[in-house]
C-alpha cells in the first residue's frame, strides 16, 4: 500500500511538473504574440500564395549562419525592450524575418512592428546598427515546414517552393526570405518555419 501511494505521488508530481512546463511554453510560444497579417490566395498543403500588406520592420544586419549569435537578435530585442529614443517598450511579434547575404548585400534580421503603432509613433533606435524599414506589400509564394531553421533546411525548402511555383505557372523573384515563429527552446517538430519568395 505504501509503495502504491509513493508511485501515485511520483506520477502526480510528474504530471504537475509537465503541466507547469507546458503552461510556460504556451505563454512564451508564438500563440502569445501578434502575427503579421496576410491573406491566403491559394493553398496546396504546406504551400501557399499569400498577399501581404506593407509592414514596418525594425532591422539589423545579420549573418544567417550564426543563428543570431552574431548579436543581431539581441540588438533587436534591446530595441523593443526600450533601447530607443522614447525608452518605449514595443511588443514582440511573429515572425522574425531573415534575409540571407546576397552578392554585396549583407544578410538581415527584422522584427515586425505591431499594427497599433503608426509610422509616426515608431520609436527611433539608439543603436546606429538598428534601423526602421518598410517591407513593401505584395504576393509571395510560401512553404511552411517544421524542424530547425538552418542553411540546409532553408536550401531544401526554397528548392521545393521554387519547383512548386513553377509547376503552377507563377514567376518567382530571386530574393528569398526566411521566417521563424518560435522561441529557441521550442522542440524541432513543433516549430513553424517558412520560406517566402516574392512573386513578379
Amino acid at each position: 500500500m505504501g509503495m502504491n501511494r509513493r508511485k501515485m505521488i511520483y506520477v502526480l508530481s510528474a504530471i504537475m511538473v509537465l503541466a507547469v512546463l507546458y503552461s510556460g511554453w504556451r505563454l512564451t510560444s508564438r500563440s502569445a504574440y501578434e502575427t503579421a497579417e496576410y491573406q491566403v490566395l491559394r493553398s496546396d498543403g504546406a504551400f501557399e500564395i499569400r498577399e501581404y500588406p506593407e509592414l514596418e520592420l525594425v532591422i539589423t544586419n545579420s549573418d544567417f549562419a550564426s543563428q543570431g549569435n552574431d548579436g543581431s537578435f539581441m540588438r533587436l530585442f534591446r530595441y523593443i525592450e526600450g533601447a530607443n529614443r522614447s525608452t518605449q517598450k514595443v511588443s514582440m511579434t511573429t515572425p522574425v524575418l531573415m534575409k540571407p547575404e546576397q552578392k554585396q548585400t549583407p544578410g538581415q534580421m527584422g522584427f515586425v512592428i505591431p499594427r497599433k503603432l503608426s509610422a509616426k509613433d515608431i520609436p527611433e533606435p539608439l543603436n546606429e546598427e538598428v534601423k526602421i524599414q518598410k517591407r513593401r506589400g505584395g504576393r509571395f509564394a510560401v512553404l511552411q515546414f517544421s524542424g530547425r531553421l538552418n542553411q540546409e533546411s532553408v536550401r531544401r525548402a526554397e528548392q521545393k517552393l521554387r519547383d512548386w511555383a513553377a509547376s503552377i505557372g507563377v514567376v518567382c523573384q530571386s530574393e528569398v526570405e526566411y521566417a521563424g515563429y518560435d522561441p529557441p527552446w521550442t522542440p524541432g517538430p513543433l516549430r513553424r518555419n517558412e520560406v517566402l519568395i516574392r512573386l513578379n
